[in-house]
């Protein structure tokens, strides 16, 4: 009997997650780790909602599948792009949409291979999970594939008066009242997660489903505040992935290097379903069987447009990361920089002025918070210019537009102009 598939992608949590070593309250997220598998060294290709969603549908960079921006401002998927919904319609699978696809317009659901799509209230999780469990104890035919996208923890997060002056914050970010505002919100949205993920457990168990389903929880990117979400810097591509079914049992923790590219042909795989041709992503089952400990050296990833045009590449292995800059940008670009107060935070401390240099590479294994630009380092050199190469040479194989110069958008595309400092202010056509 074909495994049912239900697959879960919040907004912009990153890592930010129990499970994960972050100091918040998430058990329910937490007891589906300690059953499932939890995968600690996974990352986005791209460190923004579309392009990284589209990603790990389609097994393709960005640049190669067409989101190499965001969906609702014009960016969309090419139509030749083998994509996860479509495939297991293909192969007998009935496909349902519940909340959030940021991969083209709302109205195109469709497209991507969804036979049918809810529409809830909203998109957040307290109106999205009842219609998924009022679809469940429907008795729906089986086997089918269930993608559920939620708003949280996508900003604005509620705004706490009173809050605990104790509260923990990410480590890559000061200690100050600024931060610990914003994650006071945090905390609230993501226990809403939390609790949603119980009742669609729960919702999966009293329908008899749980033992013939693959529960997949993730997220797109890193947390939206500055430092992460649009940069390339970990907390920006570092993402949570979390397993549950036959075969993803036992609270395992895989720590091989992999990349949301690998998801559509891990899913694929583990359905003895043929994977496309041409795509960047591998399957990651060869670990899971215990025939490999790692399947690639290196992950691969890219940034070029968000709310503004911001091009960059790099690439990463378990100890070092190369990054490349191909504009003139600050050190923290305020188009790319959701509103925050921590936003404001730094625009205080100057990073929305200072520039960001043309290339950043950082020994990961001494400086994991990546405050050390060792670009010129000698005793690095040799290591440097062997990513730069490694780098580049990917940038030819997938035929990256960079190459060639600035990357045009897309006809009556929408971007926020450079010199902007909120993402809303909007422009249409070349800057």
């Amino acid at each position: 009997m074909k495994k049912n598939i239900i697959h879960i992608i919040t907004h912009d949590t990153g890592r930010y997650i129990g499970c994960y070593g972050a100091p918040v309250n998430t058990p329910n997220i937490d007891k589906l780790a300690k059953e499932g598998v939890i995968f600690t060294n996974y990352f986005c290709s791209a460190p923004q909602c579309s392009p990284s969603r589209a990603s790990m549908f389609s097994g393709l960079f960005p640049h190669n599948n067409g989101v190499y921006g965001l969906a609702h401002r014009g960016f969309i998927l090419k139509e030749d792009i083998p994509y996860l919904p479509k495939i297991l319609k293909e192969n007998g699978y009935k496909t349902y949409l519940f909340g959030i696809q940021h991969e083209t317009s709302r109205d195109k659901s469709e497209k991507l291979g969804y036979q049918k799509v809810i529409k809830s209230k909203s998109m957040s999780c307290i109106d999205v999970v009842p219609d998924l469990l009022n679809f469940l104890d429907s008795k729906p035919e089986e086997p089918f594939f269930i993608s559920v996208g939620f708003e949280e923890t996508h900003l604005p997060w509620p705004f706490v008066e009173n809050f605990d002056k104790n509260i923990k914050v990410p480590d890559f970010l000061p200690d100050v009242e600024e931060v610990k505002k914003d994650m006071a919100g945090f905390n609230i949205v993501i226990d809403r997660v939390d609790k949603a993920i119980k009742q669609i457990i729960d919702g999966i168990k009293r329908n008899n489903l749980y033992d013939n389903t693959l529960i997949i929880l993730t997220t797109d990117h890193g947390l939206p505040l500055p430092g992460a979400k649009a940069t390339l810097f970990d907390p920006g591509i570092g993402i949570f992935l979390i397993i549950r079914g036959e075969g993803f049992e036992g609270g395992r923790k895989i720590n091989c290097l992999s990349s949301n590219i690998d998801l559509m042909p891990t899913i694929l795989d583990y359905l003895k379903i043929e994977i496309p041709q041409n795509i960047e992503g591998k399957s990651l089952m060869p670990v899971l069987r215990g025939e490999m400990e790692e399947i690639r050296d290196e992950i691969f990833v890219e940034l070029t447009y968000h709310a503004g045009y911001d091009p960059q590449r790099g690439i990463r292995t378990k100890r070092y990361k190369y990054i490349k800059n191909f504009e003139v940008r600050q050190f923290y670009f305020p188009p790319n920089v959701d509103p925050s107060f921590s936003k404001e935070y730094f625009k205080k401390l100057g990073y929305f002025e200072k520039l960001r240099p043309f290339e950043f590479f950082f020994d990961l294994e001494k400086d994991p918070l990546e405050r050390e630009n060792l670009i010129d380092k000698p005793e690095y050199k040799e290591i440097v210019e062997t990513l730069r190469k490694k780098l580049i040479q990917k940038m030819k194989e997938t035929e990256d537009p960079l190459l060639s110069g600035r990357v045009p958008l897309p006809e009556n595309a929408r971007v926020t102009p450079p010199w902007a400092y909120e993402p809303k202010t909007l422009w249409v056509g070349e800057e």
